[in-house]
């Protein structure tokens, strides 16, 4: 059968591809700034970024936080009924409202999803003087840090209660208390020296610096 094909010529040769995968992998790497280098010597320089869903009573909702590498401290939080573009464009917002133009020359790091991809986050970036850097597709480990709060905050509260049985708003109370009255000042992080929350860390360090 396959002889008679052939010399009918109803056979169609493989076709080589034209290096695209490997094009696209090298554009991969070189917009990877962070290259899973978690570490930062001072505040601001490294941000991370992610979204999680939760679902709750009324529907799901969608938490986008930023977490900076310096010390592991969520220094940015937006919650939201869907995961638009909006939501990550106002979750830069707030950075940019609290931290100014400290933000000049940072790096921040996500996901290639369609939000962080947009054009219209892309601009905000740049307004704020960051530079953007992007995982590669599929890589989860290329923004393993952030994946790793997300595990602790489900392991430790979320999962804990019953969030199905609670509305959205209750649920964001939760995830606020959580962050801001716990995990950033009390809780202790691994990532850091002695294992000092974040903020306690980063106190310090600036009470060293200012006494040196």
């Amino acid at each position: 059968m396959y002889r008679a094909m052939e010399e009918g010529g109803l056979l169609h040769k493989r076709r080589r591809p034209h290096g695209l995968t490997k094009a696209d992998t090298e554009t991969q790497d070189r917009e990877n700034l962070i290259k899973r280098d978690f570490t930062a010597s001072e505040p601001l320089r490294k941000l991370l970024t992610d979204i999680t869903e939760v679902p709750c009573l009324d529907g799901k909702l969608y938490v986008s936080p930023v977490l900076d590498c310096f010390n592991g401290e969520i220094i940015a939080l937006e919650m939201r009924d869907n995961m638009k573009k909006e939501l990550c464009i106002d979750t830069v917002e707030i950075l940019r409202e609290r931290f100014g133009k400290a933000l000049s020359g940072a790096v921040f790091h996500s996901d290639r999803g369609c939000q962080y991809t947009s054009y219209d986050f892309r601009a905000k970036i740049s307004t704020c003087g960051m530079c953007q850097s992007l995982s590669g597709t599929a890589h989860c480990f290329d923004n393993a840090r952030m994946e790793s709060f997300f595990a602790t905050l489900k392991k430790e509260k979320l999962y804990r209660i019953p969030t199905y049985k609670m509305t959205r708003e209750q649920v964001k109370r939760v995830i606020f208390r959580y962050i801001f009255g716990y995990y950033n000042t009390l809780r202790v992080n691994s990532f850091n020296p002695g294992g000092l929350p974040p903020i306690v860390y980063r106190l310090g360090c600036s009470d060293s610096v200012r006494a040196a």
